[in-house]
């Protein structure tokens, strides 16, 4: 339970208890003032009845009052003190018939302190057991004892209907107070949880933006500077050439580091449109852009798992596909989303063997991520083709020019 919950409920305790303290205290007074003022029996034996009624007022504070407030309250110190109670309360109620109004404050104690099986029978002690102990010893009429007796009947049952609502209210709260705690644990977990769960799903998008623009980017230079190696010697201005290129993914896997850091837009497109970004990718792949529909403006995610894709399909295409002749990037702009494939014409592969070869699993959770799918088809000697659709929102659509 959090502190501000812990401080409510000790705050709504302490007041409910002000008002238990309040109630034991009128009834003690009542009580009181009942004995001191019967007609009978004579002053000696009612000042003593009120004397031990006097001795019930430290006993509550010092013992009572703190075993009411524990949680749950310790058996054998409630026995205890009820024992201690009881020594004092039935000597008077025996004397002076009056004193029986305070069971009216001792009956609440004993189903706050014990059990029920433990609590009917301390009841029926402080009910009972007066009635017969004055009707011995003052020897009444039988219509006094008749009345008497009815009330200690009617007092217990009363006294065990409003117990038993008593415990059962008690045991609704230990109740709800485990729910509550259950329930403030089980909302810490799941803050915890989700907290952990967005740190790792960070950690999979972080990763993936890593592999799809500075691992790929890293990747290419490593090319580059083995093609620059081996044209030193034989084809100068191919090598200037490659240099030129390895400058460009350089200094763009420094604009891709920092849009990263930054959590921007993909350093391609920043401040362009989505063709002219894969234009420039095609440049530095050496691959063919095939542009079809009205190009239009279209919401970030869609745009950028576009161009992620065509960045990882160029890179499989360059590292695994054999050299292949041409690479075509083809973008369709269509009324209800985008499509966008890489084909190349290497050597291919087949499915079967590598389901999820060439970075198909990280396409199709990218794809997913905005509600689109990726495909991959290839067969040995046939090239391969990756094809990604993704959906536009409708919103996308009715701004679009």
């Amino acid at each position: 339970m959090s502190g501000a919950a812990q401080a409510a409920s000790a705050y709504t305790w302490e007041r409910s208890f002000r008002l238990w303290d309040s109630y034991f205290a009128l009834i003690w007074l009542a009580t009181l003032v009942f004995v001191l003022g019967a007609g009978r029996p004579g002053w000696p034996v009612r000042v003593v009845a009120a004397a031990l009624l006097v001795l019930l007022v430290p006993l509550f504070v010092r013992v009572g009052r703190p075993l009411l407030r524990e949680d749950p309250p310790d058996t054998r110190r409630a026995l205890g003190y009820l024992v201690a109670a009881m020594t004092l309360f039935l000597p008077a109620a025996v004397f002076v018939g009056e004193t029986r109004v305070m069971t009216f404050a001792l009956v609440p104690q004993c189903f706050m302190t014990l059990r029920m099986r433990q609590a009917l029978v301390a009841v029926a002690v402080l009910t009972l057991l007066p009635v017969m102990g004055w009707a011995l010893l003052w020897w009444p009429s039988d219509q006094d004892v008749f009345f008497n007796v009815l009330f200690a009947v009617v007092s217990f049952v009363f006294a065990v209907a409003i117990g038993t609502w008593i415990i059962r209210i008690i045991e609704q709260s230990q109740e709800r107070a485990a729910l509550i705690a259950e329930l403030d644990a089980s909302r810490h977990e799941v803050s915890r949880l989700s907290a952990a769960h967005g740190a790792l799903a960070e950690r999979e998008r972080m990763a993936r933006e890593i592999h799809d623009t500075l691992a790929q980017g890293f990747t290419s230079l490593l090319m580059l500077t083995q093609a620059v190696e081996a044209e030193l010697e034989t084809d100068v201005a191919q090598a200037r050439r490659h240099l030129r290129l390895m400058d460009e993914t350089a200094r763009q896997n420094l604009a891709e580091a920092r849009a990263l850091v930054a959590g921007g837009a993909p350093a391609d497109l920043a401040g362009t449109s989505l063709p002219d970004a894969l234009r420039r990718l095609a440049e530095r792949h050496s691959a063919v852009l095939d542009v079809t529909g009205a190009v239009r403006a279209l919401p970030a995610g869609p745009e950028v798992v576009a161009l992620r894709s065509c960045q990882e399909a160029l890179t499989n295409a360059r590292r695994h596909a054999g050299s292949p002749v041409r690479v075509v990037i083809s973008l369709a702009y269509e009324e209800s989303g985008l499509t966008v494939s890489v084909r190349d014409d290497g050597r291919g592969f087949d499915p079967v063997v590598v389901p999820d070869g060439y970075g198909l699993a990280g396409l199709r959770a990218r794809a997913a991520e905005v509600g689109g799918t990726a495909v991959l088809c290839s067969m040995p000697g046939e090239g391969t083709t990756v094809t990604v659709r993704l959906p536009v929102p409708a919103r996308a659509r009715s701004e679009a020019p």
